[in-house]
């Protein structure tokens, strides 16, 4: 294989070691970048999913850091840039803390926000500057269904996802003459840990139109198609992924 005649781009994908994000991970991979797969506290998990993508001939590495502690993010990503720029992001890093809003606490409301919204900020905003400069780049934010739709048990995740569809279409306004693109991603229910517990089969034979749970490899194909080059002219979007809920 000839090596190609300008390196690969780099992208960091925060939640990387989960199951949505280990499929976004390998798939960027499979598309040619350096991935950079994180993980909050499990330094291990990220590690297994950057040797899978190594394994398979891609470049990976892996880092930890909590996206709600703006200091450790700074400190991160700091180090992180020594190494160049990074062109890509995924903001998939999320946590669910599900109660009746009447029943939920100040813990529950503040902590998902500050996972899902202060962590987009915390990781996207010291990579700005970096990536305008190469004027191009991609930020893809994973957000959910329930931010368009609503779902009970879930004010706070449902708040902090639909914060980011806003955020998301005022930074490509701000970026867009850079060649940096930012969209949103919005699943409906995908195969894995989280939906298995919360949605038996006949449940989501009800909610979904096609009649199953998505799988993680589809949303990593779009997420994937959002940080290619095709996609350059799509930009400041909702994209659902989600059977026809809605």
């Amino acid at each position: 294989m000839s090596q190609p005649s300008t390196p690969s781009r780099r992208a960091l994908v925060t939640g990387g070691s989960g199951d949505l994000g280990s499929a976004i991970c390998l798939r960027l991979a499979a598309q040619g970048w350096q991935v950079i797969v994180h993980a909050n506290g499990r330094l291990d998990r990220a590690e297994a999913v950057a040797a899978q993508i190594r394994e398979s001939g891609g470049t990976a590495e892996a880092v930890a850091f909590d996206v709600a502690d703006g200091d450790a993010a700074e400190a991160a990503l700091q180090a992180l840039l020594q190494a160049g720029p990074i062109q890509g992001v995924v903001n998939n890093a999320g946590i669910h803390d599900d109660a009746p809003m009447a029943g939920m606490s100040r813990a529950q409301w503040t902590r998902v926000i500050d996972v899902s919204l202060h962590g987009f900020f915390h990781v996207t905003q010291p990579l700005l500057l970096p990536m305008a400069r190469t004027r191009w780049g991609r930020i893809v934010n994973v957000s959910s269904v329930a931010a368009v739709l609503g779902n009970r048990g879930q004010t706070n995740y449902a708040a902090a996802k639909a914060a980011l569809h806003g955020a998301s279409k005022s930074l490509a306004r701000e970026m867009a003459s850079r060649g940096i693109t930012v969209n949103v991603v919005a699943p409906g229910v995908i195969e894995g840990g989280m939906a298995a517990e919360a949605f038996p089969p006949e449940a989501i034979k009800q909610m979904v139109p096609a009649g199953r749970a998505g799988r993680a490899e589809e949303v990593a194909a779009l997420v994937g198609f959002l940080c290619s080059d095709d996609a350059a002219y799509i930009n400041g979007q909702v994209i659902g992924i989600n059977g026809g809920m809605g």
